[in-house]
């Protein structure tokens, strides 16, 4: 006589599914209160004045609506572009602004500057796309060449490829007096973001959408490039994709908020140690608490020194800088 058993959820993951219910709580929570905070006041009661000559209602179309769908755009999209750079280069410790991509992209938009400065946002977009992809190219190339493939030195490697980029595009800049320009795109902020002028990280989203299509074979590629051939993938497509996807994301966020450092590092790394190294499942993940990070930093630069505003790549590389020591002294104490 058979008996049946049934099988009660596990302690990890009711822990995971409770993670997961707090970061979208967290989310809608402050979403709803990044609409109404700022200078001019948009509140619901003002809203709900009949008196009120749709001043706020204004506002909040225009500014508050779009630069909070903005934030979170691009937290997600950056954390996807950081979890697909860590599968293709096989490391936890790499993500557009320490591989030098970010840097390259820069490089194209100064150019952009120089050569047409009557470029529409997309085509400057466009060309950081280019100078972005190929920033990814050299650096692959790069690391290929490095003859010891220590956890650490990958992204050090990475670091120095974009301390020469970065500084080729510096002088550059202070040779054709373009140096507050190339300073607007360091301080990576949402100040100026309003209804017309962030439609184009709609794109950045897509490329998330691609990267969640495309989710197993880069879970596949994580594991090498023999073992990803033997099971018949075409290995060099992939790469392509995803070098395709990083270099895209990268671009336009550039174009609209400027450099946010460190985000596509700290959030997959987090997301790792909570479910593991599955892409597929990691993607929600890491697109929901990149969101919630870069929101979360976005009030706080907001309200730090109320009515004016800290940039936000300052807040972000503050939290990002002091995680990144954190995960690098930790893996080299597991070493140990």
């Amino acid at each position: 006589m058979s008996t049946l058993t049934t099988h009660a959820p596990t302690p990890v993951r009711s822990s995971r599914t409770g993670v997961g219910v707090a970061v979208g709580v967290a989310l809608v929570a402050l979403s709803v209160a990044s609409v109404f905070i700022g200078v001019s006041d948009v509140t619901p009661a003002s809203l709900l004045r009949a008196d009120a000559d749709s001043h706020a209602a204004f506002l909040l179309l225009v500014s508050r609506i779009p630069r909070t769908v903005a934030v979170l755009l691009v937290g997600a999209s950056l954390g996807i572009a950081g979890l697909v750079m860590q599968m293709m280069v096989r490391n936890r410790f790499v993500e557009p602004s320490t591989t030098g991509v970010t840097e390259f992209a820069t490089l194209g938009m100064l150019g952009c500057i120089i050569v047409a400065p009557a470029l529409p946002v997309v085509g400057k977009a466009g060309v950081a796309a280019v100078f972005g992809l190929a920033g990814t190219w050299v650096f692959l190339q790069v690391i290929k060449a490095v003859p010891v493939r220590q956890l650490v030195l990958v992204p050090l490697v990475g670091i120095m490829l974009g301390g020469v980029a970065g500084a080729f595009t510096t002088f550059i800049a202070y040779r054709m007096d373009l140096l507050q320009s190339l300073g607007q795109w360091a301080q990576g902020s949402f100040a100026s973001v309003m209804a017309g002028r962030y439609e184009l990280l709609w794109l950045a989203g897509a490329m998330v959408v691609l990267a969640w299509v495309a989710a197993d074979r880069f879970s596949v590629i994580g594991l090498g490039e023999d073992f990803a051939t033997n099971l018949g993938l075409n290995y060099r497509r992939v790469m392509a994709v995803g070098m395709i996807i990083i270099a895209v994301i990268t671009a336009t966020v550039l174009a609209t908020a400027g450099i946010v450092p460190f985000l596509g590092l700290v959030v997959p790394n987090v997301v790792s140690l909570i479910i593991g190294d599955n892409v597929r499942r990691a993607i929600p993940w890491v697109a929901g608490l990149g969101a919630l990070f870069i929101l979360a930093c976005d009030i706080l630069a907001r309200v730090v020194r109320f009515p004016y505003e800290i940039p936000l790549s300052v807040i972000v590389g503050i939290v990002g800088a002091g995680t990144f020591l954190w995960l690098l002294l930790r893996e080299r104490s597991r070493a140990h």
